[in-house]
């Protein structure tokens, strides 16, 4: 007599699917979360290349990084220049800094979260920027932020 043959999946493997299926989603759900909050972030330095801009023209009229502010960078009041996820930013003697709100992550937020701050060649004229951020905000930010 012929055996009959068996059809379908056992219990054992369809409980071994599932078990690699919940491991997967495990890992992936946090490293996705990670991502989505980076590209949050990334929004928060594309806003601050826009006054990062405004600085270097207003310090190329002139020569000075001293006095820079928002009103003299032609940039929004603090309090107006609100993003999705930004509090306020805020311009002084050139450096900008800007407040985050709970957009982001809970834990990176309040005042100076992000700072570019310029430094001037007195030999070429031009202004090089750097870069840093809390530490709450460092897995978050472009790695010029994480000083």
């Amino acid at each position: 007599m012929k055996a009959q043959m068996q059809k379908g999946f056992t219990l054992i493997e369809l409980m071994i699917v599932v078990a690699i299926i919940g491991i997967l989603a495990a890992i992936a759900l946090p490293a996705y979360q990670d991502y989505t909050k980076r590209s949050k972030m990334a929004e928060v330095v594309g806003f601050m290349s826009s006054a990062r801009i405004a600085v270097a023209e207003t310090y190329s009229t002139t020569n000075d990084l001293n006095g820079i502010d928002n009103a003299k960078a032609g940039l929004a009041a603090d309090t107006q220049a609100l993003g999705s996820y930004i509090d306020g930013l805020t311009v002084t003697d050139g450096v900008i800094t800007v407040s985050l709100n709970e957009g982001i992550d809970s834990t990176c937020t309040g005042d100076a979260a992000l700072t570019l701050t310029p430094t001037a060649d007195a030999t070429t004229g031009s202004l090089t920027w750097a870069g840093s951020s809390i530490d709450d905000c460092r897995k978050f930010v472009p790695a010029n932020f994480r000083s």
